[in-house]
């Protein structure tokens, strides 16, 4: 069977012949990952515009769909889920609002304190968008079986469960 060789493997094999005192393994790990990530960053950013949302809304938004109905946070559950800011935050329900992709009401427990919702059209936007994120990442994961994924997905997330994320 032949033995496909990318970049990385051209480097670290460059790399070797010039330090081979060094343990070059990191490198063909943490190297792909972060091609990986830029290929990811494109696909992402591709599936918000098409839906029309820049990747903060995206942030926003998502949060509160996933909430489940009535689709609806408080602006310190939204700040948690999204590690922005109080006055970010406070900008983005703006500019969400202005968008008509979320409103705001009374909060019933707490007549000070608002709850923010997301409109028919910010769910809209928000559900069109993960679909095509999912397709599209789907398309950087097709050289892989369902088991290679969830190996991998397990060998990722033992390594990331080492990072305060």
């Amino acid at each position: 069977m032949a033995h496909d060789t990318d970049e990385v493997d051209r480097i670290v094999g460059a790399w070797v012949t010039q330090r081979p005192d060094l343990d070059f393994s990191p490198l063909e790990v943490l190297s792909r990952v972060d091609r990986l990530s830029r290929h990811l960053d494109r696909a992402r950013k591709d599936a918000f515009r098409r839906s029309d949302l820049e990747s903060w809304e995206w942030d926003v938004l998502s949060a509160l769909r996933r909430a489940g109905e009535p689709f609806q946070l408080s602006p310190k559950q939204l700040l948690q889920q999204t590690l922005v800011s109080s006055g970010t935050m406070t900008n983005r329900i703006d500019r969400l609002y202005d968008r008509g992709l979320v409103r705001r009401e009374a909060d019933p427990d707490d007549g000070r304190s608002i709850l923010v919702t997301l409109t028919t059209d910010g769910r809209t936007r928000v559900d069109a968008a993960i679909t095509r994120l999912v397709d599209a990442e789907a398309v950087l994961l097709d050289e892989l079986s369902r088991s290679d994924r969830d190996r991998l997905a397990g060998l990722l997330r033992k390594l990331s469960l080492g990072f305060d994320l």
